[in-house]
């Protein structure tokens, strides 16, 4: 099994930026695949950047330009930082561990609140 915890929400005003961070531990194989989602109340968890072990990244278009996902294979730690947020981009955020045959693991979640 993976364990991941997350760190770096908060409360920040529009236009602000965040870090993030992800630590995981446990059975741990690459190749694999670090992500961050998020789910704001009331909708579906969404995707918001992935990383693979050979640092490959993808975006979701409403991030693009504004959020840099990083990660550090000897330390197996995945970052997420987020500029010029936005209201919208309140959620709740999750660390994700996953790839090809393996079993996909969690974080607990980490809160962000953009304020307008």
């Amino acid at each position: 099994q993976v364990q991941l915890v997350e760190s770096g929400g908060g409360l920040v005003q529009a236009g602000g930026s965040l870090r993030l961070s992800c630590t995981a531990s446990g059975s741990i194989v690459r190749p694999n695949t670090m992500a961050w989602y998020r789910q704001a109340p009331g909708k579906q968890r969404e995707l918001v950047a992935s990383i693979t072990s050979g640092h490959t990244t993808n975006y979701t278009d409403s991030v693009k330009g504004r959020f840099t996902i990083s990660r550090v294979n000897a330390k197996n730690t995945v970052d997420l930082q987020m500029n010029s947020l936005k209201p919208e981009d309140t959620a709740v955020y999750y660390c994700s561990y996953g790839g090809l045959g393996l079993r996909r693991a969690w974080g607990q979640g980490t809160q962000v609140t953009v304020s307008s």
